[in-house]
């Protein structure tokens, strides 16, 4: 997969956790360097992702995706794990034009995978979900991470099958640690967090892979 010099490129570090709808939200006070939680930013989510009939894009560990709502909505790109994360490289909205019904995939995006699929691109799943985002602070402000709490609504559209399901995230900020030792010991401490209140890891390695039952 190549990239294109219009879009803007991070590999996210995070972790994954499946929740009741009741559980209560974890007390991050152990996480090291956090000392404050922030306070709660809604955001309402609406993604469509696309692929090839064939699953082109799938079977390469990519997804495609157009979002709507929150600070990141545009077009993104996902690829594949590497170093611990997955390389998303995000283009905006304006690049397609108005297609909120019916979403083509544009011409950036297109030569972005061009190496691994080629037009047409057809609806493969939509994923609405209320999302309540928390940023974990460090003593001078500064983000350690980023703790999100969803609550998904999710259509598997090639087989028409509907599902809804809550799940947490924590992604590393701009602030957290960047040396593997320090990650290790981070999510450790995330992990220990989430148990105690009652989560448990994702079954699935992403919100798409369980909109389509993988």
């Amino acid at each position: 997969m190549s990239g294109d010099p219009n879009g803007s490129s991070n590999v996210e570090v995070e972790s994954k956790y499946d929740v009741d709808d009741d559980t209560p939200l974890p007390d991050w006070s152990a996480l090291p360097g956090v000392t404050r939680v922030g306070d709660p930013e809604p955001r309402d989510l609406d993604a469509r992702y696309l692929d090839t009939a064939t699953a082109d894009l799938a079977r390469a560990g990519i997804a495609v995706r157009r979002r709507t709502g929150g600070p990141d909505e545009g077009w993104h790109v996902k690829g594949p794990l590497e170093a611990g994360g997955r390389r998303e490289t995000q283009w905006p909205l304006e690049a397609d034009g108005d297609s909120d019904a019916d979403p083509v995939v544009p011409p950036a995006v297109q030569d972005a995978v061009a190496s691994i699929a080629a037009p047409p691109f057809t609806p493969l799943a939509r994923l609405r979900n209320h999302r309540t985002a928390y940023t974990l602070l460090d003593a001078d402000g500064n983000e350690v991470a980023e703790f999100v709490d969803d609550r998904v609504r999710a259509r598997d559209e090639r087989r028409g099958v509907e599902s809804a399901w809550r799940e947490w995230e924590v992604e590393l900020g701009p602030a957290g640690p960047s040396d593997d030792a320090g990650r290790a010991e981070f999510f450790a401490a995330v992990d220990a967090a989430v148990f105690a209140a009652g989560g448990r890891h994702a079954a699935s390695g992403s919100k798409l892979a369980r909109a389509l039952g993988h």
